[in-house]
């Protein structure tokens, strides 16, 4: 006996019968550390292609943006580093889906003056959102990880995230 929903694709992709369609889709952390390790290592195994960018050599990931293109969401996860203005002016010149940096909303967003200075268009530094992913009170890396790409999944898929469907 069929189940009522036997016909049903996404069913058949949540109980794992059938592959999902893979579109292609990129994810670049920029600034490693913790948060950055768990949004590529959840972000692979929802299949992005990821990329770690770190401007400062000592540290992991590569030192230069990749080129970008439309299928890439940049999550920033250090909003205090120096580099901040500089690495998000260069995002801001590729075509981009989507780029967000980390930070509590109740303070400033230190990217604002960092990308004035640099001379930044204000419709460019709109572009960066700010705070990034689904409030569910994360405190974590991992948490702030997951609540970065289930926001970025409802934002890919046109959903507001939460509980409303």
């Amino acid at each position: 006996m069929a189940t009522p929903h036997a016909n049903d694709p996404s069913c058949a992709v949540a109980h794992g019968d059938v592959r999902p369609e893979a579109g292609e889709r990129t994810l670049v952390a920029v600034f490693a550390g913790a948060v950055a390790d768990h949004l590529l290592r959840y972000g692979a195994d929802l299949g992005y292609r990821t990329f770690l960018v770190d401007p400062d050599k000592d540290r992991a990931g590569a030192t230069d943006l990749p080129p970008l293109d439309a299928t890439a969401d940049v999550v920033v996860t250090d909003h205090h580093r120096p580099e901040l203005g500089p690495v998000l002016r260069d995002v801001l010149t590729q075509p981009v889906r989507w780029v967000g940096v980390m930070g509590n909303p109740r303070h400033p967003a230190p990217h604002i003056p960092a990308l004035t200075e640099l001379g930044v268009p204000a419709a460019d530094i709109a572009r960066v959102q700010r705070p990034i992913g689904l409030n569910i009170g994360s405190r974590t890396p991992a948490e702030i990880a997951i609540a970065t790409l289930a926001g970025l999944i409802a934002d890919r898929n046109g959903r507001p995230g939460g509980f409303e469907f």
